[in-house]
């Protein structure tokens, strides 16, 4: 901001006024912070196995459009019966989307990172197909948009409306929260979840010790992919209401890698990575009228932390590679010194 002639201190007072300026601000800040946490989760479950799942664009797409097709096509279903069919509907979808790469990773060695990437535009544009081509008539409200789904089929409630002023709040945020506990719970309290850890360290050691490796591979992915799904169910049953075609991949996927990196892939560290995300990114949007700051340079400061977070890795890397050099200069000298015929130790070598 110095550098294009801002005022920093300005721009930030503009970003905070705007985020937390009433309780429907605060509202929608834990909106986006919903689907964001589901999509860091996936990230931080794959990335636990050792892989790099960057995929989670397209699977929440997969998982938003199956919702919404489900509400849509359960209209006068009762709330009990539509909305669980509709969640699950959009985490199978997920799950299916991701178990693709996780299979062909595991069967044939191919590379998760170039199949995600690809099969993201493969989902984008099949959505836009099946928007366009495949729905009912009945389901569109104009090309390329649904019309929303019913209230038996919505996230959100009277409530949790009333409670914050009329925003977009709905369940999806107390969602989130309940799988940030599962997922601690099944990452640090369950074989399986020893398993993919014991996996993304060393897999030849994880085969030799009796673990499927392949199994495991295949279980990272879908348990990611179902979680990517669900924050585009998220998406669609609580924050938009339908689906409308999408020109790009979401940006939900991307952002939620760099929730998970920033929270360092822990529970705690992700729900609050994804508040701080959500108030950048809602509170940029008035530091254009406040404060006269483009709001181009919220992603500039998104960047910077995401370069941060990713520098200190190479700086503690780069640490241990200097101290386990030293260690090692340290044993070949006291080795020399055992094996030099001068010492008085020379001969028990």
């Amino acid at each position: 901001m110095l550098i294009s002639g801002q005022d920093p201190i300005a721009g930030y007072q503009a970003m905070l006024q705007t985020a937390f300026q009433s309780p429907k601000s605060i509202g929608e800040i834990f909106v986006t912070a919903g689907p964001l946490i589901f999509t860091a989760l996936g990230f931080a479950v794959a990335n636990s196995a050792g892989f790099f799942n960057i995929g989670l664009s397209g699977q929440a797409l997969c998982g938003w459009v199956t919702s919404i097709w489900v509400a849509l096509t359960m209209a006068d279903a009762p709330r009990l019966v539509v909305l669980p069919l509709a969640v699950l509907a959009g985490a199978l979808a997920g799950a299916l989307a991701a178990a693709i790469p996780g299979l062909l990773r595991a069967f044939f060695g191919t590379s998760e990172v170039i199949v995600t990437i690809m099969l993201n535009y493969v989902f984008l544009y099949t959505s836009t197909h099946i928007v366009n081509n495949v729905m009912s008539k009945d389901f569109m409200s104009n090309k390329g948009v649904t019309k929303v789904i019913g209230e038996n089929a919505s996230l959100r409630t009277g409530f949790l409306k009333e409670l914050s002023s009329g925003s977009r709040l709905n369940i999806g945020i107390f969602l989130a929260l309940i799988f940030l506990v599962l997922i601690w719970f099944l990452m640090k309290k369950t074989t399986l979840g020893y398993e993919i850890r014991s996996v993304g360290l060393n897999p030849f050691a994880s085969e030799y010790a009796g673990m499927s490796s392949k199994r495991t591979i295949v279980m990272s992915m879908v348990i990611s992919g179902t979680l990517a799904g669900l924050g585009g169910v998220v998406l669609g049953l609580g924050t938009f209401g339908n689906f409308f075609v999408q020109g790009s991949s979401l940006s939900i996927g991307f952002d939620g890698m760099a929730i998970s990196l920033l929270g360092a892939g822990s529970s705690v560290g992700i729900f609050l990575s994804a508040i701080l995300f959500s108030v950048l990114k809602l509170g940029g949007q008035g530091m254009p009228l406040r404060a006269g700051v483009p709001i181009e340079l919220v992603d500039v400061v998104i960047a910077a932390i995401i370069f941060f977070v990713a520098i200190s890795y190479l700086i503690r890397f780069l640490l241990a590679k200097a101290s386990g050099s030293k260690k090692e200069v340290a044993i070949v000298e006291e080795l020399d010194g055992k094996t030099d015929p001068t010492s008085q130790e020379g001969g028990k070598i």
